[in-house]
């Protein structure tokens, strides 16, 4: 597997376990955050001592077939730059940047959220104007600018991947702007699967362990990143594109 892939929300959660995946795949990676510190960290993890200039968090596509540090000459490489999905130019500038290091891109993940306040504790008559807008801006604004400004430099074949959880469709107490974020973010996908060539679809992976969701009860995020990558490259793309695909199909995929 070779293929250049962009993640949003990267340095943390589902988004970190899906780079690590795709980097042991042979990926190339662009991983982004709002925490720059947090996306060199990343990176230089990622890349296990490649050949690139992790304190940066740059690197060139064959860093991960380095020998050098005891890079794995099986790798992947990791790429990452500062990025906040509330402002549409960072995005703007990072998918430029990934087209000009790898080449066009075969699959994104719209994947950074955030939640104002704790899963089960964010009751929605409670939830401020800031609050709300802040979540609805990077939630579900966020994955509307991300695919737009990822749409330029897209492979022909390429998959935009919206993760998101029963939340969004099912009506549970206390998670107040989150919830319709999430619903919101589903209807973004939707309307592109239907105006794109691409292929346009969103994941769901259960609870998982994540600083959004609570970590008690939950599966942890490097047990469901197959799914993610699997959803990205080998799911047929009319199932995926315009719907929701979830650990029953993956596991009934690849049993």
């Amino acid at each position: 597997m070779d293929p250049t892939v962009a993640i949003t929300g990267a340095t943390s959660g589902i988004g970190r376990a899906v780079a690590e995946a795709f980097v042991d795949e042979g990926a190339f990676v662009a991983v982004s955050g709002r925490d720059g510190d947090a996306v060199d960290r990343t990176v230089a993890a990622l890349n296990e001592g490649g050949d690139g200039d992790e304190g940066s968090g740059e690197s060139s596509r064959n860093g991960g077939e380095s020998g050098d540090g005891g890079a794995r000459t099986d790798a992947g490489t990791a790429w990452g730059a500062r990025v906040d999905v509330r402002d549409e130019f960072d995005l703007e500038r990072f998918f430029e940047r990934v087209a000009r290091e790898a080449g066009p891109i075969d699959a994104v993940f719209a994947n950074a959220a955030v939640f104002h306040g704790g899963p089960g504790e964010s009751p929605t008559d409670e939830t401020s104007y800031a609050a709300y807008d802040d979540t609805m801006r990077t939630n579900a604004r966020g994955v509307f600018a991300t695919i737009s400004e990822a749409v330029p430099h897209l492979a022909e074949d390429a998959r935009i991947v919206v993760p998101s959880g029963a939340v969004a469709h099912e009506s549970r107490p206390g998670m107040g702007a989150y919830a319709a974020s999430k619903a919101a973010a589903e209807g973004i996908a939707r309307g592109f699967a239907a105006d794109l060539d691409a292929t346009v679809g969103v994941v769901d992976p259960g609870l998982v362990a994540t600083d959004l969701t609570g970590k008690e009860r939950a599966r942890e995020p490097e047990s469901v990143a197959p799914l993610f990558v699997w959803a990205a490259t080998e799911a047929p793309a009319e199932e995926l594109n315009g719907e929701r695909l979830g650990l029953r199909e993956w596991k009934a995929a690849t049993r």
